[in-house]
């Protein structure tokens, strides 16, 4: 059976698990320990990087838009990539987008801070600067969440797409953490709530890490 090595905290991991399940793909979830750097796994990820899919005949996949791309070109359904290039340039945009500015603006100072330094205890203590860099930025992504929600049934468009992935796996990480200022946002708040309600979701929803326990509405689907 196929295998997935990941992070319950990495988003991009958590990106490529999502599409799995809307795929209805079984696969054995291995998490990974990365900054153990084992050497077994080194041997799939030479820059130790997650997530890595390893396909039934052995194929290793890495990179989570590359997984993520090879899994909607080889199982078409449901289609998460839109057919027209002007609307597959949009999903892939926003993509990018929640990828790098959301991981880097937001996700990077409050998960990686917060928690990945406590538990890897390789980094150093939290830097209190980026924390509160990290709870400024959150409010204009949620805000361009809604500002998209607004336009269109879902963020790239009249589908749920990748882009709806990508952005609800940085937020659920985030949230899994208690830092989502959902009060502030109902417009992104009811987006998420859509997206949270679908069974693709669940593989998220019921993530526990030993010592660092989820809020109460995190796995509440009414919030």
């Amino acid at each position: 059976m196929r295998t997935l090595y990941h992070y319950p905290l990495c988003p991009f991991s958590r990106k490529v698990r999502v599409v799995l399940a809307e795929k209805k793909l079984e696969f054995i979830e291995q998490i990974e320990r990365f900054w153990e750097r084992r050497d077994e796994f080194l041997e799939l990820s030479p820059g130790g990087d997650l997530p890595v899919l390893v396909e039934e005949g052995g194929t290793v996949l890495g990179d989570a838009n590359a997984i993520c791309e090879y899994l909607d070109e080889v199982h078409r359904e449901p289609p998460l990539l839109p057919p027209e290039p002007e609307a597959r340039a949009e999903t892939r945009r926003l993509v990018g987008w929640f990828d790098r500015k959301f991981h880097d603006e937001v996700t990077r100072n409050l998960v990686d801070e917060k928690v990945t330094k406590r538990l890897t205890t390789l980094k150093g203590a939290p830097d209190s600067r980026l924390i509160r860099a990290g709870f400024a930025n959150i409010h204009q992504h949620l805000e361009y969440i809604a500002w998209l929600a607004e336009r269109r049934p879902w963020l790239a468009g009249p589908h749920y797409s990748l882009a709806d992935v990508a952005a609800a796996a940085q937020i659920s990480c985030i949230d899994y953490i208690g830092d989502v200022p959902w009060d502030r946002h109902p417009g992104a708040k009811d987006w998420y709530a859509r997206v949270k309600s679908r069974p693709s979701f669940r593989v998220l929803l019921s993530d526990q890490l030993p010592g660092v326990p989820p809020p109460k509405h995190y796995s509440d689907l009414d919030f």
